[in-house]
C-alpha cells in the first residue's frame, strides 16, 4: 500500500477538519470584504487569495470523500451577507487578512508536523507558500499606505556582551530598577499590541451588529479585554521610552447591520483567542525579565477564561460543530 492510498490517521483527519473550518470561514469573510472593497489593490489581494483557497477547499472535500468520512458543514452562504453596508473602514480588510495569515502560517507548520502521507504534507506546504505570499502582499500594501506601524528602531550593537548577573532576570521587585527591554522582548510586546489592536477593532464591529443580545455582550467584554491588554503592554514599552504601535486606519463604521452570522463571528473570535494564547506562550518563553512573564501569564489566563465562556455560548446556541471523535471503547466493550 502506497503512502498516498494509506488511510489517513486520526491526527491527519483532525488537522484536515480544522483546516476546512478555517478556510470556509475565510472564504465567507472574503466574499463580504471583496464586495465592499473600494481600493483596487486590496480587492486584487483578496480576490487572488479567494480563488486559490476555493480550490484547496475542494481538494479537502475530495480527500474526505475518498476516505469515506462525512464532509463538515464549516461555513456556508448562510453565514455571510455580502450586500450589507461597510462595517469597517480605512484598510481594515487587509489588516484583518494579514492577521489571519499570521495564524495560518503557524497552523500549516503544525499540521505538517502531524502529517505522514505525502499528499497531505504537500497540501500543507502549498498552503504555506500561498499564505506567506499573501502575508507579504498585505504587509507591503499596508506599509505603502501608512496603515502599518513598524517596530521601533534601535542602535546597532558594536560588541558582544554576556549577562553578568541574575539581576538580568529581575523585574518583580517594585523598589529595584528594571533593566531596559531587549530586542526580543520588544518584538513580542510590539506584536502582541499590534494583534490586539486589530482584534479590538474586529470585536468592536462585531459587538455593534451581532443579532443576539447575549453575543453582543460577549463581544463587548472582549473589546474591554483587548483594551486592557493593549494598555498594560503599552505602559511597559513607555516605561523604557519606546513608542507604541499606532495607525489611523481600521476603525469600525457606524453600521449596525451584521455582514456575518453570529456563528461565524463567534468562531472567528475563538480562533483569535487561540492565536493569542499561543503568541503569549511564546512571549513568556522568550521574555527573560520575570515581571513580563508574570504579566503575560495573567493575560493568558484572562484570554482562556474569555474563550471558555465563548465556547459555552456557542454550545448553547448549537454553533459548535464537533470534531471527529475517537471510538468510545468503554461503551463498545459494555454494549
Amino acid at each position: 500500500m502506497s503512502e498516498r492510498t494509506a488511510p489517513i490517521t486520526s491526527s491527519e483527519l483532525g488537522t484536515l477538519w480544522i483546516t476546512y473550518q478555517q478556510k470556509t470561514m475565510l472564504l465567507r469573510m472574503l466574499e463580504y470584504f471583496i464586495k465592499c472593497a473600494e481600493d483596487d489593490g486590496a480587492r486584487q489581494i483578496m480576490s487572488d487569495l479567494y480563488g486559490k483557497i476555493t480550490s484547496y477547499v475542494s481538494r479537502i472535500q475530495q480527500i474526505f470523500r475518498r476516505e469515506g468520512t462525512v464532509i463538515p458543514i464549516g461555513f456556508t452562504a448562510e453565514d455571510v451577507h455580502p450586500s450589507v453596508p461597510k462595517l469597517y473602514d480605512n484598510g481594515f480588510d487587509i489588516m484583518l487578512l494579514r492577521l489571519v495569515k499570521q495564524i495560518s502560517m503557524g497552523m500549516h507548520t503544525l499540521n505538517i508536523g502531524m502529517s505522514y502521507r505525502e499528499d497531505l504534507v504537500i497540501l500543507y506546504k502549498e498552503l504555506t507558500a500561498i499564505t506567506q505570499e499573501c502575508y507579504n502582499a498585505c504587509t507591503q500594501y499596508l506599509m505603502q499606505r501608512g496603515l502599518l506601524a513598524r517596530s521601533p528602531a534601535v542602535s546597532m550593537p558594536t560588541s558582544i556582551e554576556f549577562v553578568e548577573s541574575t539581576q538580568y532576570l529581575g523585574g518583580l521587585n517594585p523598589f529595584a530598577k528594571k533593566r531596559s527591554l531587549n530586542t526580543i522582548e520588544v518584538a513580542h510586546l510590539f506584536h502582541a499590541i499590534e494583534s490586539n489592536v486589530t482584534g479590538m477593532h474586529l470585536i468592536m464591529g462585531f459587538a455593534q451588529c451581532a443579532n443576539s443580545p447575549e453575543v453582543r455582550k460577549f463581544f463587548s467584554e472582549g473589546t474591554e479585554l483587548a483594551k486592557s491588554i493593549i494598555k498594560e503592554l503599552s505602559e511597559v514599552l513607555l516605561e523604557c521610552g519606546i513608542e507604541t504601535p499606532s495607525s489611523w486606519g481600521g476603525n469600525a463604521t457606524r453600521s449596525t447591520v451584521a455582514p456575518f452570522s453570529d456563528k461565524l463571528m463567534m468562531y472567528c473570535v475563538s480562533l483569535f483567542c487561540s492565536f493569542s494564547m499561543g503568541g503569549n506562550s511564546l512571549g513568556t518563553a522568550f521574555s527573560l525579565r520575570n515581571d513580563l512573564s508574570a504579566k503575560i501569564t495573567v493575560f493568558m489566563k484572562d484570554v482562556f477564561e474569555y474563550a471558555h465562556e465563548g465556547a459555552k455560548l456557542m454550545i448553547r446556541n448549537g454553533w459548535m460543530e464537533e470534531p471527529p471523535q475517537m471510538e468510545e471503547r468503554n461503551k463498545l466493550i459494555q454494549a
